[in-house]
């Protein structure tokens, strides 16, 4: 009987010892997310959100009211006007090559300046709300696009 109780309460022991290890182990893991990985992520919550001329809800989104308003909630907290024209005055320049997840992509829609903007997703992709689709993914290399692009801007400053 004996023999048996030091068996287990050695085995005991051990258990613990191994439990509190591990436990040490996953809470100094540490996961590196991105400033701009968050704020795609929360743009990506409200894909199929519809599209309403001066939306800045969920209720209903335009361009520049989506973006506004994803910057504003994801952890990021910028808070950026609810015009894409104003939002192409922030930040600085990136060249298309350059673009990482979160720069904000801007187009000429209606022949005369800026007037449609997104979020770079990444892999030639970006997320926001067209009057057509509402919020969406697209293509930047989509002929509609590819003709109407006019820059980019990097707001996130922790991307410099």
């Amino acid at each position: 009987m004996k023999t048996f109780m030091r068996k287990s309460v050695g085995a005991l022991i051990l258990s613990v010892f191994i439990a509190g290890a591990l436990l040490a182990a996953a809470s100094s893991a540490k996961a590196t997310v991105s400033w701009g990985q968050e704020v795609t992520s929360v743009g990506m919550l409200y894909v199929g959100t519809p599209f309403k001329w001066g939306g800045k809800t969920p209720k209903g989104f335009d361009a520049s009211g989506y973006t506004s308003f994803i910057y504003r909630e994801s952890a990021a907290n910028l808070h950026i006007p609810a015009s894409s024209k104003a939002q192409y005055k922030l930040g600085r320049s990136v060249t298309k090559d350059a673009l990482k997840e979160g720069d904000l992509v801007f187009f000429n829609t209606n022949g005369k300046d800026i007037s449609f903007v997104g979020i770079y997703l990444g892999s030639n992709s970006f997320i926001a709300s067209t009057s057509s689709k509402g919020v969406s993914v697209q293509k930047l290399n989509h002929p509609y696009w590819k003709k109407h692009y006019a820059g980019a801007k990097r707001i996130l400053k922790h991307q410099y």
